[in-house]
């Protein structure tokens, strides 16, 4: 068999970190293939609030707190997530400076943008949270700044065989 007829034949996953197949998998797979009909297209634009959107998070870390951060996230966030709906895609590290030691990168999806606004409302009120983030930020805070960007999926290419 040429190798080239070998790698389109080949699942993405032999090429991948598991981690990163399993999070393209819970991603893409469970999302609806093939162009989707004129009805659904409107309901991906931004800020309609009608269809399923993800949201990319970066939080710039103080010098030295990422490991803290990583902990809190394994430990208490992520749980937390899932109880206010937000369903976790996956967590990622930089592997090269600057960003390696001082910057965190995760993807939420949400059923919507209202339900991304009620979640994190709900979130952000929730007694618990403020009690892991006020233990967390005992020796100082850990997050210098967070950026969000809400995404969604467009009708191509259809999603990677994993």
């Amino acid at each position: 068999m040429k190798r080239r007829t070998w790698l389109q034949a080949a699942p993405l996953s032999m090429f991948l970190p598991a981690g990163i197949a399993e999070a393209i998998k819970r991603a893409f797979l469970e999302a609806p293939t093939g162009t989707p009909d004129p009805e659904e297209r409107g309901q991906g634009e931004p800020m309609t609030g009608s269809a399923k959107v993800y949201e990319l998070r970066i939080y710039h870390v103080l010098p030295g707190k990422l490991d803290n951060l990583v902990a809190r996230f394994r430990d208490h966030t992520d749980a937390l997530f899932a109880k206010h709906g937000m369903k976790s895609v996956a967590y990622w590290t930089a592997l090269d400076e600057p960003e390696k030691s001082s910057t965190f990168f995760y993807i939420l999806e949400h059923p919507s943008r209202e339900a991304a606004t009620a979640n994190w409302k709900a979130f952000q009120d929730d007694a618990e949270w403020k009690t892991v983030k006020a233990k967390s930020e005992e020796n100082g805070k850990l997050v210098e700044k967070i950026d969000s960007t809400f995404w969604t999926l467009t009708d191509f290419p259809r999603p990677p065989r994993i």
